[in-house]
């Protein structure tokens, strides 16, 4: 068997899909697609009637809006983490690629907006590609540089001596992130294994999990393992460790406080700075919920599509992953936004007429009051030093 043969793929004539209904009646989706292009649709949406012009449109300005938001936000979050001397730390590189994920994610849209407005698959076969190339690079990208996320949560919590990235460790890391995502986003496009075919409504494009063939099955499951499992793994086991040492930290404080017959150890600064580190905690912890909410869907699509029942898979029930994905690319940095105390002083600081209200926390006295009989010293300390970088 050759593991890359595609003769087996379908390919439809465009004849056979004009005129199959009167003009009283409603057409079939890719009606209206030449003949050259149909060999990139998937024989299975052709079966279905054409969506109302008014699900088209819609979807456009819902579209539309998506963009503005997600540039608006996540070109805030590039600007300011990578221009504020505060905030270029190891842990914010990783924040500033996730952005850039999430813009590169809504660059797409265009292509989207304009075959919404024509109804169908008017870009043709460059379009489809070029979209579903930018949506497999800046998709599978968060989902590894979501992994780096809590990957430096917990080492910043579980080793907070040994474990701290440097700047040059960060920035390898962040290398590693795109070749790791690249293979996965050029093959497809080229088509050496799998391919990126419209899917839905025939607006959007993404790789092909409808084709019956051996090769198909294989590329979903590999994509589905490398893109999705192991990175939700990596989510799940980090934090999962990170909740595992801060309730044992905890534990430890309040024996020690037993032991010394006080309440607890904590300052009223101590139990300030704690206080911005959960909000951090809470905003990476949410970034990495969002982006596992919004593509599991997309995930079980896939594998419905590659190995169960096709017939559960309609036009109009893909298109809701597809534009949850987008809305998740609009959130997160509004999510910093509400979240992360240093990003807010840096948008108090440069936009004024936001009237954002965030005060400077100061951490000096938290960063050196570590006492012998402390066991969360440590820790303390560099939360304290972390929150100040």
């Amino acid at each position: 068997m050759d593991f890359f043969d595609r003769s087996n793929l379908s390919n439809p004539k465009a004849e056979a899909r004009i005129g199959v209904s009167s003009s009283n009646s409603q057409k079939l989706l890719g009606w209206n697609i030449p003949a050259e292009d149909l060999k990139q649709v998937p024989e299975h949406w052709l079966t279905y009637e054409e969506p109302e012009a008014s699900l088209h449109y819609l979807l456009g300005l819902l579209y539309i809006a998506f963009t503005i938001f997600s540039l608006t936000g996540n070109g805030l979050v590039i600007w300011v983490f990578s221009s504020a001397k505060s905030l270029r730390t190891p842990s914010n590189v990783f924040i500033v690629n996730l952005a850039i994920c999430d813009f590169i994610m809504m660059l797409k849209t265009p292509i989207f907006i304009i075959n919404s407005f024509h109804r169908g698959f008017y870009t043709g076969v460059l379009g489809c590609k070029i979209f579903a190339l930018m949506g497999a690079f800046s998709g599978i990208g968060a989902s590894i540089t979501n992994a780096c996320i809590a990957y430096d949560r917990y080492n910043t919590i579980a080793r907070p001596l040994s474990g701290r990235l440097s700047m040059q460790k960060a920035f390898i890391i962040l290398m590693a992130v795109w070749l790791y995502a690249t293979p996965w986003a050029i093959v497809p496009y080229l088509e050496i294994w799998g391919r990126f075919v419209p899917e839905g409504f025939l607006t959007s494009c993404t790789f092909d999990y409808l084709t019956d063939s051996f090769d198909t099955r294989m590329f979903v499951g590999t994509i589905f393992t490398f893109s999705y499992v192991i990175p939700m793994s990596l989510i799940i086991y980090f934090y999962s460790q990170i909740v595992s040492h801060v309730v044992a930290h905890e534990k430890a404080l309040k024996a020690q406080a037993k032991k010394m017959n006080v309440e607890s150890l904590r300052s009223n600064v101590d139990q300030q700075k704690t206080s911005v580190e959960i909000r951090i905690a809470k905003a990476a912890i949410t970034v990495c919920f969002l982006f596992v909410a919004s593509w599991t869907p997309y995930a079980v699509l896939a594998l419905i599509g590659a190995f169960g029942d096709k017939t559960l898979l309609t036009p109009a029930v893909t298109m809701i992953p597809a534009c949850t994905c987008k809305f998740v690319a609009c959130v997160d940095p509004w999510v910093y936004a509400i979240s992360h105390p240093k990003y807010r002083l840096e948008l108090q600081n440069r936009m004024p007429w936001l009237a954002i209200n965030e005060k400077a926390v100061d951490t000096a006295s938290t960063a050196t009051e570590m006492t012998v009989g402390n066991p969360g010293g440590i820790i303390q300390a560099t939360a304290a030093e972390e929150t100040a970088t």
